[in-house]
């Protein structure tokens, strides 16, 4: 269903972000982002001066490369553009996230790599979204590998069971895709 139609209006920013993900020929994957900010109208910039419309004031590529357990094992980025200088500043931190998994997690990790002074809003928030890239990357193939093999019942959900409306433990998809989690809670520790 497309959005109700707005009210007039100009064109004032516009952010492009893409991610790809690659199944490499040596067992691993890469996933691939990159962010583009840019206005349709002139801008002046306290740094570079005018800027002509369409000038990309961010444009930022990020690739971490993974095993199949979602471990980080490599981690590239490059800022293209940016509006000041010292932003490249910010892609030392980066490698401390190399041995780290893109999964349940990830999110703190990135701030505790490259956290607020220690990197880039824009950087932090391209890569955070590529632990979300590489799941539906990864997610795909791991289905694939196991089609035809016999069901081996988890004692523990999906990663993406409990995490949105569609995937509700309690909802008609789990009960439809993933029956043995259908009403699942998650078991209450022992009180020693």
């Amino acid at each position: 269903m497309p959005l109700p139609s707005p009210a007039p209006r100009q064109a004032w920013h516009t952010r492009k972000v893409t991610f790809h993900g690659y199944k490499r020929d040596d067992g691993l994957w890469d996933i691939e982002g990159e962010l583009i900010d840019t206005k349709p109208r002139e801008l002046k910039s306290p740094e570079k001066g005018l800027m002509p419309p369409g000038t990309p004031i961010h444009h930022m590529l990020a690739r971490i490369t993974l095993d199949d357990d979602f471990t980080v094992v490599a981690i590239a980025a490059s800022m293209e553009s940016t509006p000041f200088p010292e932003c490249g500043g910010a892609l030392v931190n980066l490698q401390k996230l190399v041995g780290v998994r893109a999964a349940s997690g990830w999110r703190q990790a990135i701030h505790a790599a490259m956290g607020r002074t220690d990197g880039c809003t824009h950087m932090r928030e391209l890569i955070l979204n590529l632990g979300t890239a590489a799941y539906q990357t990864l997610s795909s193939h791991k289905r694939k590998a196991t089609e035809g093999q016999p069901l081996v019942r988890n004692l523990k959900p999906p990663p993406h069971l409990g995490q949105c409306m569609a995937w509700d433990f309690d909802g008609a998809v789990v009960k439809r895709h993933k029956p043995e989690f259908f009403g699942w809670r998650k078991p209450e520790k022992a009180v020693k």
